[in-house]
């Protein structure tokens, strides 16, 4: 358990008190990013398929976009500023997929997160997942790249 904190803390880390524009210049206008550690290795977890969804007037789930974790477990550029609108919206990843292709066994098929946006806002969110093979933990940063 010490050493799924400490690696979730480690993530967390280089994602708050790096550059304000972690994502790197290249995305600085994408307002999500996505990170995935495997507790189990102690390394970024790449290749997670991740869908972006919002949730309907209807309470139905809209995908948005799809990607996969890279070889760092980050994933940038699902949205963009432009298209994050204010709403409910989940990130879907798919756990089981990435215990099976590592060849252990697992619990959980697959981790959701939820959250919202409450308001028009230039605000970016970086998701942060710690997976082992029978649990999961999230957490969540929101931060203004804009402002100096």
């Amino acid at each position: 358990m010490l050493r799924a904190l400490l690696l979730l803390a480690l993530a967390l880390s280089t994602s708050c008190t790096s550059d304000p524009h972690s994502h790197g210049d290249h995305d600085r206008r994408c307002p999500v990013l996505i990170k995935v550690l495997d507790a189990l290795k102690g390394t970024p977890a790449a290749n997670v398929q991740v869908q972006m969804l919002m949730r309907n007037e209807d309470q139905t789930w809209q995908t948005i976009s799809t990607g996969a974790t890279g070889i760092n477990g980050e994933l940038h550029n699902l949205t963009s500023e432009e298209h994050l609108p204010v709403g409910l919206y989940k990130f879907h990843f798919e756990t089981g997929a990435y215990w099976r292709n590592a060849g252990q066994a697992h619990f959980h098929e697959c981790a959701n997160v939820v959250f919202r946006v409450p308001t028009l806002t230039s605000d970016h969110f970086t998701i942060a997942v710690l997976l082992s093979p029978f649990s999961y933990s999230t957490t969540g940063i929101v931060m203004n790249p804009h402002e100096t």
